[in-house]
């Protein structure tokens, strides 16, 4: 049995250093052999730099995905169209989107495909999702498939779970980076959980000062958001799967402080 250890979004400079300092212990601790981070808001200020990527892939990520906020930044655009292990939703629309949607990964005996995805439920009118998946399992050869699927909507991230039941190693869902207490087998086949969590600033909103957030909430003003200070937290989940069948064996989320 091989082990994957997925990372909900991680929150500005001090997210990534907090992953930085635990990272290395997690991997040892639970024997994983592959980690994938979403790093979409790793940048100071929101987004993702070539260097909040770089910072990820120093900590010991192999490979980051993203999401909603993956345009964000210009001076990642050149980043994702030459990087192998930074990918973004697959369903931005062909032929004007910077990178690809899909990471395929040689581990020697095996192989592992990691997918990005965006919902379209309450976010970007983007590519329907679930006809795009169809589309791109049929050209993965590896059984090992996992896929961060960047929603706000629960429902349709349960969706997602069931109808790829049997089809994918895993779904994890990210954005809200609230780590949610479903994680599930689903199938006896695919590990599942609604939202993986976040990493960065415990006390704050979703990463961001809380104040800033109350005076959005209560004014309906614009407002720069600016990162929290204080103690962090680290969010995700360990998969344990048989990579020769791609069948998930086991699924626990974890929470670091």
């Amino acid at each position: 049995m091989k082990k994957i250890l997925f990372i909900g979004d991680v929150v500005g400079e001090a997210g990534c250093d907090f992953l930085r300092s635990k990272l290395r212990n997690i991997k040892q601790e639970y024997k994983i052999d592959i980690t994938i981070v979403n790093g979409e808001n790793s940048a100071q200020g929101n987004g993702i730099t070539p260097n909040s990527a770089d910072a990820l892939i120093n900590a010991g990520a192999d490979v980051i995905t993203t999401g909603n906020h993956v345009f964000r930044r210009r001076e990642i655009y050149p980043f994702l169209d030459s990087s192998d292990y930074i990918i973004r939703p697959a369903n931005f629309p062909e032929g004007g989107a910077y990178g690809k949607g899909v990471c395929t990964l040689d581990m020697g005996s095996y192989s592992v495909a990691v997918v990005n995805l965006m919902g379209t439920a309450y976010m970007e009118p983007l590519d329907n999702p679930f006809t795009k998946i169809d589309a791109i399992l049929e050209d993965i050869s590896t059984p090992n498939i996992f896929l961060d699927f960047h929603a706000e909507a629960t429902s349709e991230k349960k969706a997602m779970g069931h109808y790829l039941t049997g089809k994918v190693t895993g779904v994890f869902g990210t954005h809200t980076h609230v780590q949610t207490a479903d994680e599930a087998i689903l199938g006896g086949h695919t590990a599942y959980i609604t939202d993986a969590g976040m990493t960065g600033v415990e006390n704050s909103c979703l990463g961001v000062e809380s104040q800033i957030i109350i005076d959005k909430f209560r004014f309906h003003m614009p407002a720069k958001f600016k990162e929290a200070e204080g103690n962090c937290i680290l969010n995700g989940v360990v998969v344990g799967f048989d990579e020769k069948s791609g069948k998930a064996m086991s699924i626990e989320r974890i929470i670091i402080h």
